[in-house]
């Protein structure tokens, strides 16, 4: 059976084209979006009216968009990506939506990035590189890294990859995460508690999933308990940050600065107050932006849709429940 798969995820576009591929040789439609960008709002029901599969973006996929009369042929929902607070999963089951997704495969390309960041902001290679390209000499003073405290809000696959990468600097490596590993700590993790996390870091690297209990956890309170001569990155979610908060703390020199490469609101507005906050190194959220990671990933979504159109449980399904659910819009497998 051929089915009409839509494409969201601009990364699948740029690295998957083997993917693409192995759908099309199966028989299947791909419908690229009428836009290359996320779409908003109403668009999201009306790119994807007659689609049974769509490998998404981070577009979001709320109870009404799930329980849209027009969707109703939608199977199921492949994320590009390890991610899924986009998707309202408990409505995607409801509906008999498949949520499959990626995970263990951006870890290694997200950690050395995190890490970039790290060295990056501490020793002010951005502003070094925007100073000489404007036609000013002016070295810049930042802060060591070596034998610096690594300090991890959340120290799963990505915040263990990051410890690992720490370990090279002589780094102390201390973690707050509700479930502590002891694969994490024979990497030499110290787990803590959050106020001694906060106290303690010259660099506090954010790997929490956004949930309603971590949104917004990094707020102002949090921020002034840090050094003044601490650094925040984020390669997780946007929402974890307080980002007035983080503004304001930045203007006041509360700590010596951030490297972000996700935020509340993607794109970044053009009049977003960090454009002009002092302090800051911004990225795209292009963490995962490597040529060959975007093409595990990119298969491995494709072939979640391959598996689903064949019958077949796809290996990384989000709400498992949904397999035995009579809900189930797709006919797979329940074995």
């Amino acid at each position: 059976m051929s089915w009409r798969i839509l494409i969201t995820a601009q990364a699948m576009v740029l690295s998957g084209q083997a993917g693409l591929s192995r759908l099309k040789e199966a028989g299947h439609q791909i419908v690229m979006p009428p836009a290359p960008r996320k779409p908003i709002g109403p668009e999201v029901v009306e790119w994807l009216e007659g689609v049974d599969a769509v490998i998404a973006g981070v577009e979001r996929y709320d109870r009404s968009v799930l329980n849209h009369p027009s969707l109703r042929p939608l199977k199921i929902i492949s994320r590009w990506g390890v991610g899924y607070d986009s998707v309202d999963i408990a409505a995607a089951t409801e509906a008999g939506v498949v949520v499959a997704y990626t995970p263990g495969l951006l870890n290694e390309a997200v950690a050395d990035y995190a890490f970039s960041l790290l060295c990056a902001v501490a020793r002010r290679v951005h502003t070094g590189h925007q100073d000489l390209t404007q036609g000013s000499w002016a070295p810049t003073w930042g802060h060591n890294i070596h034998g610096k405290t690594l300090a991890l809000l959340g120290c799963g696959r990505i915040g263990q990859a990051l410890a690992r990468r720490a370990a090279g600097f002589g780094m102390r490596v201390i973690a707050h995460d509700p479930r502590p590993t002891d694969e994490a700590r024979r990497l030499g993790v110290e787990f803590v508690s959050l106020d001694a996390l906060l106290r303690d870091a010259d660099f506090l690297s954010l790997h929490a999933a956004l949930t309603a209990e971590t949104r917004g956890m990094i707020g102002e309170a949090q921020l002034r308990q840090m050094k003044p001569s601490a650094y925040l990155i984020n390669t997780a979610r946007g929402g974890l940050i307080d980002e007035a908060a983080l503004t304001t703390v930045l203007r006041e020199r509360v700590i010596a600065g951030a490297a972000l490469d996700t935020f509340q609101v993607e794109p970044l507005a053009p009049d977003h107050p960090f454009l002009k906050t002092p302090g800051l190194l911004l990225t795209p959220h292009q963490a995962s932006y490597t040529h060959e990671t975007g093409a595990l990933v990119s298969a491995a979504a494709a072939n979640a849709i391959l598996e689903a159109a064949a019958g077949r449980r796809p290996r990384w399904v989000v709400n498992e429940s949904v397999l035995q659910s009579s809900a189930m819009r797709a006919s797979l497998s329940r074995a």
